[in-house]
This record gives structure tokens, C-alpha cells and sequence, in this order.
């Protein structure tokens, strides 16, 4: 299913409400730690200001309760960085009216804006009908844009207001999707959809539960599935081998049995870790060992090993699409972030070798980056938990109201 984009869009004079995924990380100081996110919306931004359009971005950051303004959670020094971004292409620069998107400043600044001009709208997430998908509120938000465009995949499986009951009140008028989560689709869907051969997922991560719905779709349509992570764990339980102090998920082993008996009936490799990093401790003052096969007992499996590093990055370099979600060990602390990062390079040369490589959101993201080898991937999405949504073969809700091409 593909989508109309805003530049199927004639936006000349039109004032286009555009949905964003500026929940990025921030310092301590309270300014942009890392600008990806942002740096991502940018080509659907300029489409539409240089194109004659007005533009109210709106997005949300962080948690906030849904009571009111919370400083720490505050747009302003993103609207900051977003102007510096744009640079010339965006001369004046971006509004910022007021500390809440639907009080009569907010409304009067975009009623003021002219052709090529944007106003960033204060979090939405400091109104609780954002998460609720108040109706009131989302017409509110309807009511500032003649075109509708959701450019933020990261929340495009949230039925929130700006997500969701705002377009859906916008039934009248264009409905598309930003260049961004058309190229989020295409990826992740032709993953699945349209694969070439080898074609190889990699899941790791915390919890098997979490990749479960993942894991269950992907068996069948690889050729190879390489797990790693602390959810590895909880599957080589249920296969008899000693894990040690390992993390476990005791209430999901029937799930990890489920999956081990899909993938014996089907066509798929199913790789798990043959060695192990091992700590006493996850922090960096933990003695470590290296452990084959299995992990002994009074210490945790913490990273994959130098044996498994090999296989699975030998594995890696030799398809021809691979899709990746989930860290392979604790790469946050060294030295459990090896596997990790000789992974992301292995990414990296299959890209150069002419292979696809797809890497998920949130953590396999941030792994990416610190490794240094992000721009050499095809494709990095931007939403971790609607990058796992789709690998498992379900829809977004954020897609529905958007008109298809």
C-alpha cells in the first residue's frame, strides 16, 4: 500500500499542519543532545516552504502528565535547533507563540503566517486529550491546517489526537504522508514483502516479549534469524542449556518453546549465541570472562561472544537484505558493546556490497551511531516501536486516515 506524499500536494498558499517526531534527547542544559530526529523531517519541511506553503509542525517530547506546561518538556530549544538546521532556506526563521498549542497566541500565529513562514506548536502532550485522542481537542488542532501530513513514524502506532483523530476530522481535505514515513514504509514493508535472497533478520534486545509478534512473523520468510541479547536467554532455557545468572523472562518460556518449535518446521535458521561475555555485574568494574557454550553459574551472559561475533557477522555480510532491531548485548557499557558494534560494521560493508540493510528504531538506532556507521546503512528509522510494529506484520494506526495513492 503506498500513499500520496505532500509533494503529490500543490500547498501554494495553503497552510499545511504537519505531525513531527521531535522527541529527541536532550542535555542537561536543556538543549538538543541529538538532532536526527529533526534532521530527518527536514526534506518534508522544505518541500513545503519552498514551495510557497505555510507550515505549524506540531509534535510532542518526553512524558509529561498531560496537566500543563512542564519547562523541561518545552518545544522552545527545538525550535532553536530547527531554525539552525533550516539555515537560509527558512529566513524567518521558526515561530515559537506561545506555551500552548491551542491558546488564542498559538491561533493568532498561525492565522498570521505568511507563505514560506513556520510556526512550531508548543508539546501537545501538555493537553491529556493528546494521548486520549480527545475530539475536541483534535479539532482544535484540525482547525489550523488545510492539508494534513504526518511526517512522524515514530508515533505513527499511537492513537493520539494529532495522530489520529485529527486527520480523521480533516476528511475534507488532503490527507498524505510526509516524505519520511513514505520512505519508512517502503522499507520496512518491502522487507517483508518483496525480500531478496539471503535474506536475514537480527533480533536481540531485553525481552523475548517484546519481539515475540516479531519473531513469529520473520519465521518462514528468512532464511536466517540470529537472536542475541538478553531475550536470548530466556530461549536457550527452554532448550536445556545452563544460562547462569542470566536474564530470564520465567512467565514467557512457553512463548520461547512456541518459537522453537515454528522454526523446526519451517524453512528458517535459527542461530542463538555459542559464546558469551560474561560479567559478575552489569557495570563497568565487573570482572569478565568469556564462556563457550554455556554460561556458568554467578555470572550473567552480557554481550555474544567472539565465536557467535563471527558467525553472525559472517552471516550478515553475505545477504542480500538484512533487517535489524534490537542491541545484541549491554552496548551502553563497555565492554559488553562489542558484538554490538562489530555487527553495525558488518552492516555496513553488506550495504557496500550492494545488500539492503535495515536498521529499527530507538536502541539498534543509538547502537548504529556510536558505532559510527549510521550514514552506511540504507535505511535507519527514526520509530523503534513502529519499526517492530510493522516487522510484525501489523498495521499503524497513524496510516489509517491518510488518503493512498
Amino acid at each position: 500500500m503506498a500513499f500520496k506524499t505532500i509533494e503529490d500536494i500543490d500547498v501554494n498558499g495553503k497552510c499545511v499542519l504537519m505531525r513531527v517526531d521531535f522527541n529527541v534527547p536532550m542535555s542537561p542544559s536543556n538543549t538538543v543532545a541529538d538532532s536526527f530526529r529533526i534532521k530527518q523531517a527536514l526534506p518534508s519541511i522544505r518541500s513545503v516552504i519552498a514551495r510557497g506553503g505555510r507550515l505549524v509542525l506540531m509534535s510532542h517530547l518526553g512524558r509529561p502528565d498531560g496537566s500543563g506546561y512542564v519547562s523541561k518538556f518545552s518545544l522552545k530549544p527545538i525550535a532553536t535547533e530547527l531554525a539552525s538546521l533550516l539555515g537560509d532556506s527558512a529566513p524567518d526563521g521558526v515561530f515559537f507563540p506561545s506555551e500552548d498549542c491551542i491558546d488564542a497566541q498559538a491561533a493568532e500565529a498561525v492565522a498570521s503566517l505568511k507563505d514560506g513562514q513556520i510556526v512550531l506548536l508548543e508539546n501537545l502532550r501538555f493537553h491529556v486529550g493528546e494521548m486520549e485522542d480527545d475530539a475536541t481537542f483534535a479539532s482544535k488542532l484540525a482547525a489550523y491546517g488545510d492539508i494534513y501530513c504526518n511526517d512522524a513514524f515514530g508515533a505513527c502506532h499511537r492513537a493520539h489526537a494529532s495522530v489520529y483523530g485529527t486527520p480523521m476530522g480533516m476528511q475534507e481535505d488532503p490527507r498524505v504522508a510526509g516524505l519520511l514515513v513514505s520512505e519508512e514504509i517502503r522499507y520496512l514493508r518491502e522487507a517483508l514483502n518483496a525480500p531478496e535472497h539471503p535474506f536475514v533478520a537480527v533480533i536481540g534486545g531485553a525481552k523475548v516479549s517484546h519481539k515475540i509478534g516479531a519473531l513469529k512473523n520473520l519465521i518462514g520468510k528468512v532464511d536466517s534469524l540470529l537472536v542475541g541479547g538478553a531475550m536470548a536467554y530466556t530461549i536457550m532455557q527452554v532448550m536445556g542449556t545452563n544460562i547462569g545468572s542470566s536474564l530470564v523472562e520465567h512467565d514467557k518460556l512457553s512463548q520461547a518453546e512456541e518459537i522453537i518449535h515454528l522454526v523446526d518446521s519451517s524453512s528458517t535458521d535459527l542461530v542463538l549465541p555459542i559464546d558469551h561475555v560474561c560479567g559478575r555485574e552489569l557495570s563497568h568494574e565487573s570482572p569478565v570472562m568469556v564462556s563457550q557454550g554455556e554460561v556458568p553459574n554467578g555470572w550473567m551472559g552480557l554481550d555474544i561472544g567472539p565465536a557467535t561475533t563471527a558467525r553472525f557477522t559472517d552471516v550478515v555480510r553475505h545477504a542480500k537484505k538484512v533487517v535489524w532491531n534490537g542491541p545484541l548485548g549491554a552496548f551502553e557499557t563497555p565492554p559488553f558493546d562489542v558484538g554490538t558494534r562489530q555487527l553495525a560494521v558488518a552492516m555496513a560493508s553488506c550495504t557496500e556490497s550492494g545488500g539492503i540493510t535495515v536498521v529499527g528504531g530507538g536502541d539498534t538506532a543509538a547502537a548504529v551511531e556510536l558505532a559510527g556507521v549510521s550514514s552506511r546503512m540504507s535505511h535507519v528509522s527514526t520509530g523503534g516501536g513502529a519499526s517492530l510494529k510493522l516487522l510484525e506484520g501489523g498495521d499503524l494506526i497513524g496510516l489509517q486516515p491518510l488518503e493512498q495513492a
